[in-house]
């Protein structure tokens, strides 16, 4: 098959990093390209195909309701949308949810709500945090906490503090008089896998409380199952209670599908949080259509009768333990929570034509084990929740080929100074 690079040479604005691979069907935790060659994704999807792909209940629910009804606008009332907000609000605590398509838009409603609940103290700020990332709208880049995303796009959304992440005395001077909102990931996905602390979640939630502030979380990359619990958080300080909290990425196996909730349990002059965003302030076209929403309540039934989250509890530990075993120079540390494994490799002493973790994934890819960068110097393991241990050895069998290949080419750092 002729190779698709000149089609999206010459039609596609070229706004990512592809690599040269055309993909063409997948089954489960592997894919084919054009040639039929496979690969074990470990990367799904970047976190989305939490189910992997083509999974039989999938398929039929999403051809079940395409040959029913697929959209509506939301003029109007459907079940699904109905039956996942109730699912949510079920699994996340008392409040209402929204419907969008990504976790770009499902941040900037966190930010209207905020700016909104404090409109009346004519508070707007919002504190967040070195090496996050929200999205790439203007307000979402003006929030993520790296410069190389807000290169050329300037004059950016004011109102956003960006300080050091796990540092809550940082969080505290920072919270000035116009501080209405603290927005946090959990676990820092495009930023290396960094994971929270329970002691910094508490002390978010406490200060937040003190000052009348809304705590926020960016559940997009580690929800819905991602660290072994639907509510991510729960692996890190269950006994916390945000206000609000954004989803995307694993919530409908790779259907357009976004969310955002806020609690009930919150209120000003106007009413409770959740209510604050009344008609005619945020809206979206495609937002909770009624195919992406029986594919997110599918995605939630699957995981609950197959006993996912146990699975993804167990074959992270046993991914981490393995990668943690490995016996060569360029592993740094080895991040993990649930399925969210980092790789933290060492920075050359000899600089690369390209970066160290683009080198790493590359040369995975050659070798049929498809991985996610973060960064330059961190490799993500993102691999399906019903992930099996027989796939995982497979994957570290191919990633340690991979790192002992480089080092016959590549001079391995000497020093811990070389590392990131």
């Amino acid at each position: 098959m002729t190779s698709l690079a000149p089609d999206y040479s010459n039609f596609v604005i070229p706004t990512y990093g592809r690599f040269d691979l055309d993909l063409m069907s997948g089954s489960g935790s592997r894919v084919q390209d054009a040639e039929g060659r496979e690969y074990l994704d470990f990367g799904a999807g970047i976190a989305v195909c939490s189910l992997g792909h083509a999974h039989p209940g999938i398929t039929e629910s999403v051809a079940r309701q395409a040959g029913t009804l697929v959209h509506t606008s939301n003029l109007y009332r459907t079940r699904p949308q109905a039956d996942l907000a109730k699912k949510l609000v079920e699994l996340t605590g008392p409040g209402k949810v929204f419907f969008c398509n990504s976790g770009a838009e499902a941040n900037e409603g966190l930010i209207k709500l905020a700016r909104r609940f404090g409109a009346s103290s004519a508070r707007h700020r919002v504190v967040t945090f070195h090496g996050s990332f929200h999205g790439r709208t203007m307000a979402c880049i003006s929030a993520t906490g790296q410069d190389k995303v807000k290169k050329d796009f300037g004059p950016l959304l004011e109102g956003f503090t960006h300080v050091p992440f796990g540092s809550l005395d940082a969080v505290r001077e920072a919270s000035g008089d116009d501080t209405i909102a603290v927005l946090v990931e959990p676990v820092q996905g495009e930023g290396g896998i960094h994971i929270a602390t329970p002691e910094f979640l508490r002390g978010l939630r406490s200060l937040c409380d003190e000052r009348d502030m809304l705590l926020m979380f960016d559940e997009v990359q580690c929800g819905l199952g991602r660290t072994g619990f639907l509510r991510g958080w729960d692996a890190i300080a269950p006994e916390v209670q945000p206000d609000a909290v954004s989803w995307a990425k694993g919530i409908a196996n790779g259907f357009p599908l976004g969310a955002f909730w806020a609690t009930s349990q919150r209120e000003d002059s106007r009413g409770p949080l959740c209510d604050l965003l009344g008609p005619g302030s945020h809206g979206t076209t495609y937002g909770g259509n009624p195919v992406s929403c029986v594919a997110g309540l599918k995605v939630l039934d699957v995981i609950e009768r197959e006993g996912l989250l146990e699975n993804a509890i167990a074959m992270g530990a046993d991914l981490a333990d393995s990668l943690r075993v490995i016996s060569n120079p360029w592993i740094a540390e080895i991040r993990a929570i649930g399925l969210m494994v980092g790789v933290q490799l060492r920075v050359p002493s000899t600089p690369l034509s390209k970066s160290i973790a683009m080198d790493v994934v590359t040369g995975a890819m050659s070798r049929g084990l498809l991985v996610i960068p973060a960064g330059e110097t961190v490799i993500r393991f993102l691999p399906p929740l019903n992930t099996t241990r027989e796939e995982i050895a497979e994957a570290v069998h191919i990633f340690t080929a991979v790192l002992n290949a480089l080092s016959q080419t590549v001079s391995p750092p000497k020093y811990s100074s070389n590392l990131p």
